[in-house]
């Protein structure tokens, strides 16, 4: 099967591709390198997949529609997923911009792709930000979504009505997945796994907001990349029993769904950092700081929808993840 996946400098971008050019797969990636954090590291990625004969890259913005039109009339890709995106919840607070281009614009491109070569099935990146202030947890894909409380959540609470938009329209299968702090060897440098990690190694204080009073679903990146090709593999289906007088937040009588990918077991931010200490044998200097603004205090994944669906078992603990995340970080980084 010949794939298109966005984002494939990416973390899990590259790590998903891996996987599909390992099973057999011929994979069209597309990543503009852009520099919201080291691209080296970016290029790095992309070397470990770029000498397979059955790879085919391409760097440019998916917001430049006329290049991304030009792509999908080229390799007519039979189904696509959908990994790029502008990241970070607290960056979206200066760079509004920059959302907007690679969150709404981009994803219109790919969507208007799909429709052109009737895709098989459009699996994308949403994520766990779209549950904005919501306390109850675990959280589920039922519970109502319509208060994000940063601008990078509210642009994905729109790549999922726009996914289902196109999906009622013309048929086109879209499943989205709400990733939940996906961490592990390659990650990003943005992300408190990499800060922290860093920073205690080089004996440097790590900011720790709201006073440690966190928590977060970390999720391994071995488990996220099973779960996005077990999604890949079932493309959407319209939902017989879908009641339009009832509506559920998740389904739709249109190929479109929305699933949790996450552990379903949330882990205290000063727990987590001991599981770091433990790990580099250092200890910590904690900078304790009050909450920063689009934060939230605590993420959990009810993971049962995807269990149900396509057999997603999570099974990497966040003791076995950080050992092999800082046995990675040490080699790459010569520490």
């Amino acid at each position: 099967m010949k794939v298109l996946v966005t984002g494939t400098a990416g973390f899990i971008g590259a790590a998903v591709a891996a996987r599909l050019l390992a099973r057999g797969d011929e994979v069209v990636g597309v990543d503009s390198l852009n520099d919201y954090y080291d691209p080296s590291l970016k290029r790095a990625r992309l070397a470990r997949i770029e000498g397979e004969s059955s790879y085919a890259g391409h760097a440019f913005d998916l917001a430049d529609a006329d290049r991304t039109r030009a792509l999908f009339a080229a390799e007519r890709p039979q189904r696509v997923i959908h990994l790029a995106a502008q990241a970070g919840v607290r960056y979206s607070i200066d760079h509004p911009e920059a959302y907007a281009q690679a969150n709404l614009v981009a994803f219109l491109n790919v969507l208007e792709g799909c429709r052109a070569v009737e895709a098989e099935h459009l699996t994308y990146a949403s994520s766990s930000s779209v549950y904005g202030g919501n306390t109850r947890t675990p959280f589920s894909e039922r519970d109502a979504v319509d208060h994000p409380v940063s601008l990078y959540a509210a642009t994905k609470r729109a790549n999922e009505s726009m996914a289902h938009t196109y999906s009622h329209l013309y048929g086109l299968p879209a499943t989205g997945l709400r990733f939940f702090t996906v961490y592990g060897p390659w990650g990003r440098p943005d992300m408190a796994p990499f800060l922290f990690v860093k920073k205690v190694l080089a004996g440097e204080p790590i900011d720790v907001f709201n006073h440690g009073d966190h928590q977060r679903d970390f999720t391994y990146i071995d488990d996220v990349v099973e779960g996005v090709l077990r999604t890949h593999d079932q493309p959407a289906a319209p939902d017989p029993d879908y009641d339009p007088s009832r509506p559920d937040a998740s389904r739709s009588a249109a190929p479109w769904r929305i699933y949790n990918i996450g552990c379903a077991q949330p882990v205290e931010l000063l727990r987590y950092i001991e599981v770091i200490e433990e790990c580099t044998g250092r200890e910590a200097i904690r900078n304790m700081l009050p909450m920063q603004p689009g934060d939230v205090k605590a993420t959990c994944a009810d993971v049962s929808a995807l269990a149900a669906a396509v057999g997603y078992r999570p099974r990497v603990a966040i003791e076995e993840g950080m050992a092999k995340f800082v046995a990675w970080y040490r080699d790459y980084y010569r520490v």
